[in-house]
């Protein structure tokens, strides 16, 4: 069985939505793990730790800015380097981005607004753990809550996510067209999730856990992390 932590710092308020998806939804072995804590040699690469959404510390300084230098963040790295599956999603990816585990930041939106609204994501190749089983002529309808959520880097560094593949997902419209009006925060190129160069890390603005059920609506979600279970099978990880 894949085990899954969550970790929850202060101000984390989507890591009960993350728990709730992977253990009643897709049957995970699921554990919360708190920021301060300082090991996750628990942990083997096949398993999966995800940072959720939220307002760690309160958004101060940069949204993840202080998340960063948490006592977890360091076994964080360290799993990573390991070939460890690290998830961050909204402000999980800044705080991956903060910490120099992914490329890039997460800018204030150039509407200068908080959004929360359905948005549609098109999956830019099949070749990362959360699109390994997506559609790429597919629209994706998937939730946002963000302020800061627009993604920026230098030219160099969006011809290595391009070169390398490790751009995930881009804001479209509703028929997969990918273009300034579906461009929802100002992203560049429409970017609304990346990888790492190993496929290890990733992280995205959007909220898969919030849309991972008919009863709310929208199911979407549960697609990608289908994709991140079956990528996880198909690269013959050593599960515990």
């Amino acid at each position: 069985m894949i085990k899954c932590g969550v970790i929850t710092f202060p101000g984390s308020n989507c890591d009960e939505d993350m728990i709730y998806v992977m253990k009643e939804v897709f049957q995970c072995q699921v554990e919360k793990i708190w920021h301060k804590d300082q090991t996750l040699e628990r942990y083997n690469p096949g398993d999966i730790i995800f940072i959720p959404g939220g307002f760690s510390y309160g958004d101060y300084l940069r949204c993840g800015a202080i998340a960063r230098f948490s006592n977890i963040m360091d076994p964080v790295k360290k799993f990573a380097d390991r070939g460890g599956i690290v998830i961050g999603i909204c402000n999980g990816f800044q705080i991956l981005c903060e910490a120099g585990l992914l490329p890039g930041q997460l800018l204030v939106n150039d509407s200068q607004k908080f959004i929360c609204r359905n948005i549609y994501l098109k999956p830019y190749s099949t070749e990362t753990p959360l699109t390994f089983d997506l559609n790429t002529e597919k629209a994706y309808m998937i939730p946002i809550a963000h302020a800061d959520g627009r993604y920026y880097c230098d030219d160099s560094t969006l011809k290595d996510l391009i070169d390398n593949k490790q751009i995930m997902f881009q804001y479209c419209n509703s028929e997969g067209i990918v273009n300034s009006e579906s461009n929802v925060n100002g992203s560049v190129l429409n970017i609304a999730g990346i990888c790492n160069k190993t496929k290890n890390v990733c992280g995205m603005m959007p909220h898969p856990e919030r849309a991972s059920e008919s009863e709310l609506g929208n199911s979407d979600g549960k697609y990608l992390f289908i994709s991140l279970l079956s990528w996880i099978k198909e690269h013959h990880f050593v599960l515990a």
